[in-house]
């Protein structure tokens, strides 16, 4: 049987990056060669794209992070730069070999090969990648690819957008307002007057569009949240200020799917800092895992029905993860958000709780391209002309 030949692209221009190279790591580490033939498609940090020499290797983000500090020596080779064709047609990729004077020609690049992909994999995590752009680009090309479609990766980078859906549907959301860009460049003091009116102490203060927790920040006062709300403002041009969940557990789902999609078991977060920040998520050594999660069975039911209802809230498919904060005083479940392209390594949470439900990573991956498969078989049968 002919392989499917896989294009796995990977990198960004987020801050995101080194993350999507780790997870990039495991998924062409553990693609099928028998079923697969995979290509690793490098964005680097500039937005270049190239086939990569080299593709990652580690599969630790905190090796990853440790390494881009120091040298970038995972981030692969750039020799062949390559663009996605943006037309429905068979040539997917054009890759260019650049060229010099003693290759006796006076051009800087010459087309080197075309390629063709049966479907993309975007390990993209973030702006540029997750949210809608890429996925963009990949439906002008007209090739199948795993995740989110543009409108649900959109929404689901965008915090503020899907709250609005989520509310739509019921789903409980802690009391929140958001700070614009603009307005708190040149209105501080009303804008700070408005949030703490509006919310008690503490909050979390988040850039709008972005994961990892970057630039996630707790405040405990005014002067604590005015910091939080620059850091966040380096990132974007939108800030979500978020009540403070009481005793906060933090609890996770992940949902697999197109029409039909399914819930994993719930899996809890203990973090080795005073919440999930970036550091506790990839760095840290202390946070734990517990999949899976110690609640009861009424508790996991109503987990992972409500994981289903926002992963249609937004009319997404293939794959998402979907957050939640339990309240330690009550037990009551707040919706905190949803990923529609979570962190991807064989320890990632997303894969862990896959693999606590009965679905190893290597076979996680054939559900997925499945997935992505039958649904651009799907979407070919729609017209495009009137006639």
């Amino acid at each position: 049987m002919k392989r499917l030949r896989v294009g796995v692209i990977y990198g960004g221009r987020s801050s995101e990056h080194e993350v999507s190279l780790a997870s990039a790591a495991a998924v062409l580490a553990n693609l099928n060669p028998t079923r697969y033939e995979p290509i690793p498609i490098l964005i680097d940090k500039r937005g270049r794209w190239s086939i990569a020499e080299r593709p990652p290797t580690a599969m630790s983000a905190a090796e990853v992070i440790q390494h881009e500090t120091q040298t970038s020596p995972d981030a692969g080779a750039a020799a062949r730069e390559t663009h996605l064709v943006a037309d429905p047609t068979d040539e997917t990729l054009v890759t260019i070999q650049p060229t010099g004077v003693s290759a006796g020609t006076d051009g800087t690049r010459a087309l080197v090969d075309r390629l063709s992909l049966d479907v993309v994999f975007p390990v993209v995590h973030g702006p540029y990648g997750e949210d809608g752009t890429l996925q963009g680009l990949l439906e002008l090309a007209n090739v199948a690819y795993v995740g989110a479609g543009v409108l649900s990766s959109a929404v689901g980078m965008d915090k503020t957008v899907a709250k609005v859906l989520f509310a739509a549907q019921r789903l409980p959301l802690v009391d929140y307002a958001v700070v614009t860009g603009p307005e708190w460049d040149t209105e501080r003091a009303r804008s700070l007057g408005r949030l703490t009116t509006q919310l008690a102490f503490p909050v979390f203060v988040k850039p709008a569009n972005l994961g990892s927790s970057v630039g996630v920040s707790k405040a405990g006062n005014e002067s604590d949240l005015e910091q939080a709300i620059d850091l966040a403002r380096c990132y974007d041009r939108k800030i979500v200020v978020e009540a403070a969940v009481s005793e906060a557990r933090e609890l996770e789902c992940a949902v697999l799917g197109n029409d039909t999609p399914v819930a994993s078991v719930p899996g809890e977060i203990i973090p080795s800092r005073e919440f999930y920040d970036y550091e506790s998520k990839y760095l840290d050594k202390g946070s734990e895992l517990i999949i899976p999660a110690p609640i009861s069975a009424a508790q996991t039911d109503q987990l992972r029905a409500m994981a289903i209802e926002a992963f249609r809230a937004i009319d997404a498919v293939g794959l998402a993860r979907v957050d939640f904060l339990m309240a330690g005083d009550s037990d009551r479940v707040y919706l905190n958000e949803l990923n529609t392209m979570p962190g991807f390594t064989t320890i990632s949470m997303y894969a862990k709780l896959w693999n606590a439900s009965g679905l190893s990573y290597p076979e996680l991956l054939d559900r997925l391209i499945q997935l992505a498969r039958e649904r651009h078989s799907d979407k070919q049968q729609l017209r495009t002309r009137r006639s």
